[in-house]
């Protein structure tokens, strides 16, 4: 499972309650672009919309070789959900602070797929404590290697 496009604010923006597995439907020179590694989603988000799930703000660059045909970088795609996993989604997203997060697109079986998850917004100071924690187990870790070297 090989990441094409991973959200790194997604992680720090969020609390990750759930994550869910999508298809997602492209046309041929977004699948393109995608394998040449032009693809972006930090700023996007997903909606429920009707029976719909739709991705929004998900920045795929136009495929270099292609033509009049090519592809608007800013559109909106669909995402191929279970009708129960739609409705699960649309209970999540209706609680207000939540918000539905794509993690990365990737890879399985030939086909894109995106990592959908449902995140709790995080306020400041939980950031603050994620950078904390981190730089205490990095500290940790140097601390341990150091040991280990001077033996």
């Amino acid at each position: 499972m090989a990441d094409i496009v991973t959200n790194s604010k997604a992680r720090r923006d969020y609390h990750i309650l759930e994550t869910f597995e999508a298809g997602i439907v492209l046309r041929g020179t977004e699948v393109k672009a995608l394998r040449a590694g032009k693809g972006q989603i930090s700023d996007a988000f997903a909606r429920v919309e009707g029976t719909e799930v739709l991705l929004h703000n998900a920045h795929i660059d136009e495929y270099s070789h292609g033509n009049l045909q090519n592809h608007e970088p800013k559109a909106t795609r669909k995402l191929l959900l279970h009708k129960s996993e739609i409705r699960k989604l649309f209970e999540f997203a209706s609680i207000k602070g939540h918000a539905l997060v794509p993690l990365s697109f990737y890879w399985k079986n030939g086909r894109v797929k995106v990592a959908l998850a449902v995140g709790k917004g995080k306020a400041q100071y939980d950031k603050r404590e994620d950078m904390k924690t981190r730089d205490a187990d990095r500290e940790l870790k140097r601390a341990q290697m150091h040991r280990l070297k001077s033996k």
